[in-house]
Order: C-alpha cells, then structure tokens, then sequence
C-alpha cells in the first residue's frame, strides 16, 4: 500500500478572484492542503491587502504571507474583452472564489448561468458579510462588523467595561476557515456525485461567527441567560481564569474537572481546598467564584511563572504563560514541531509564517509553498496557457484588459 500523501487537494483547481482577506484566507488554506490556486486581480493592483500595514521596502507583507503558494494573473472583467477571456479560463478550475456583493458578477454579465456555461462542473463560493439572501446582502461588511452583529464580541471584555475586539480580523480568518472547509466539502460531493449539479456556496461571514456560538442560542431560550462578558474568567467553569505570577507573568489556567481542580489544590499545597463545601464541585466553585480566585490569584502572587508551571506540570494541570508572537517564534514545542516555517520570497528573502495545517501523520511533508504574487506576476504563463502569444497579451497589456 502507498504511504498516504500530504497533499489532500491534490488536484483541486481554485480560481480565487476575491479581495482581502475572507474568501482568500479560504483559497490559501486549501493551497495549503495542496490545490492549486490561482490569484485573480484587477490589472492596478488595487487589492486593499496590498497596502495595509505592515509594509516593508514597498510590499505589504500580509500579503505575501495571506495569498502564500499562489499564481498571480491580473483581468479586468468588467470588460468585454476581460469577460471573454474569464469564460474561456474557467473551465480549467474546479471552484470558483468570490466575495462582491450579491448580484455585482451578475452585472458584470458573468452570473450563475453563464459561469455554468462555460463550466457546467463548476463549484462557486460566495463568501459576503452577511450572504445572498436577507434585507442585509447589499450592505458592505468588515470583520468587526461580523463580530459586533454575531454577538461574538459582546463575549470580550471587562463585565463593567465595553464590549471589546481582538488586534486581530478575527471574523474575517474564521469565516475563511469554514469557506476552506465548503470548499472540501463540495468537492468530495462532487467527485461522489460527478453527474449531479455542482454546488453554489452562500457562506455567511456572520453566520460563521454565529456558528462558533453553538450553545448561546439554547442557553438563552432553554434559560433565559444571556450571556455576556466576564473578563478572563468563564461564566460556565470555574477555576478558568488569568492570574498574575510573583515575577510579572499572565498565566492562563483551567482546572474544569472536579479531579483537575482536586491536583491544583495539591500544586498550591492546599489540598484542603479541595474538600471546601464552596468549591467541591463546578457548581459550588462558579457560585463561589470570587472567592475562588481569590485563593488562586494569591498563590500566583508569591510563586514565580517558573515555579507555578513546575508545580501544576508535576500535578497534570492545565496552565500555560501567555506569550507574544516573540515568544510563540521562540518556543522549543513549536519549533520542535516545525510550526512556523520560513516562505521563500523574490523580493526579501523569506519570511516566517504558520506552517501547514492540519499535518497528514506518515506522509512526506509538503514542500513550503512562496510568497503570495506581485500583480500579474504569472501572467505569461496562466494566459499562454490559452494559447496567447506575447503580442497578444502585450496588446491586452496596452488596452487594460490585463
């Protein structure tokens, strides 16, 4: 039997001709997983990603590291000419990736039926903040405006304070995620269904938050909860906090089980605590709360990081010193583990990113895919692939076509 081969997607062909982040986070992830994808931009480079910060000697290295193992075109397909040329390149993908407001490739004269034409096996993903359907699906959409709408941010925050955003598009990365795994998904109906009519993806960027949320809807109607935010503690278990070590540290604890919460007690020599009426068990020790940490915080207050995190591996609990990205590139597990790698780029050498992920156990790694694409950069080759000679793109150069 064949070793299994780390290149899930093998074979899987994305044309990926959204903007930003969102749908392209998607495409990326299945290139990662070994699809071959290829990046459609507008013939001005004008992708918002290419000039958000941060920015080095003139390239946007988001970029380079969102749109990784990628192949980049340039069309204007709001042309005739551009249109024309978009129809007779589809049939050469799988998935088509998309992220304009509903109806926007329709005026462009490039709607289902006619994508479907020219591709009758074609898979079309449509990832828009807010869907096809609804009185919302004109409306633009950014990911903090998925998260506030979702009723993920009204999670984050002080109980006192206001409701709070990551540093971080976490509504757009997430939403990718679930358009990656929609990709996945279609792909193996497709090939079990090869004569069934391929699928047209709605994804939801708030919808994807609200899916993460799976308890909050029964929660709510089932008791009438509605739950908000907490700071760093969890309104659902207890101990499940930050605690500030004697030398400075933030450490991140849990200790959910009646057994885990039983070996911290041994960890802080407190085996007592264990057998406290207001903290046997998750229900006592979330009534208790406040009590509760207070008894944890001061143990955290005169043990230094290195000595909590010996004396909780030691007794099996859950802790963990909150790191930086310094710290996360720095980590002897993570770098044990090949977790960030270092993409080969034309213009600045390489650059480290997250590596693969998930990992196909046995298989021969995958090799590190390159940078994301300067605009146009595979032009030649993509669109000689049609068969355009270098006068012809030359005069497509000229026009603004490509």
């Amino acid at each position: 039997m064949n070793p299994p081969s780390a290149a899930l997607l093998e074979g899987v062909r994305i044309l990926d001709m959204a903007t930003v982040l969102a749908a392209p986070f998607a495409a990326t992830l299945c290139g990662d997983l070994g699809a071959e994808v290829v990046k459609l931009e507008l013939p001005d480079g004008s992708d918002p990603l290419r000039r958000l910060s941060p920015v080095q000697d003139g390239h946007a290295l988001w970029w380079k590291v969102a749109n990784r193992g990628k192949r980049g075109i340039t069309l204007d397909v709001r042309r005739p000419a551009g249109r024309e040329l978009f129809l007779k390149l589809l049939p050469r993908f799988d998935v088509l990736v998309e992220n304009f407001r509903p109806g926007t490739m329709d005026r462009w004269g490039l709607d289902l039926a006619t994508l479907r034409a020219a591709n009758p096996g074609l898979v079309v993903l449509r990832l828009t903040g807010f869907g096809q359907t609804g009185p919302l699906s004109d409306r633009p959409g950014f990911a903090r405006v998925f998260e506030a709408m979702s009723g993920f941010a009204h999670l984050v925050g002080s109980p006192d304070g206001a409701p709070q955003h990551a540093n971080y598009p976490m509504g757009d990365v997430i939403a990718g995620a679930f358009g990656a795994f929609a990709i996945a998904a279609a792909v193996a109906r497709r090939r079990a269904h090869p004569y069934e009519a391929p699928a047209e993806l709605d994804l939801s960027a708030t919808e994807s938050l609200l899916r993460v949320l799976d308890a909050l809807p029964v929660e709510h109607e089932r008791t009438g909860e509605v739950r908000g935010r907490t700071g760093n503690r969890a309104s659902y278990t207890a101990p499940s906090n930050m605690y500030r070590t004697a030398d400075g540290a933030w450490m991140s604890l849990v200790a959910s089980s009646d057994a885990i919460f039983g070996r911290l007690c041994r960890a802080m020599d407190a085996p007592a605590m264990a057998e406290d009426p207001r903290f046997a068990t998750m229900r006592a020790r979330v009534a208790n709360v406040d009590a509760l940490d207070s008894a944890i915080a001061a143990w955290f207050a005169r043990t230094p990081a290195a000595g909590a995190l010996a004396a909780c591996e030691r007794e099996g609990v859950p802790l963990a010193r909150v790191a930086d990205v310094a710290t996360v590139m720095a980590d002897p597990h993570l770098a044990a583990r090949g977790a960030i790698v270092r993409l080969p780029d034309p213009q600045l050498g390489s650059l480290p990113a997250p590596a693969v992920v998930p990992r196909a156990m046995g298989a021969a790694p995958l090799p590190v895919p390159r940078t994301g694409p300067l605009p146009g950069e595979h032009n030649d080759a993509v669109w000689g692939e049609l068969g355009l000679d270098a006068a012809a793109l030359e005069a497509l150069r000229r026009d603004g076509v490509i």
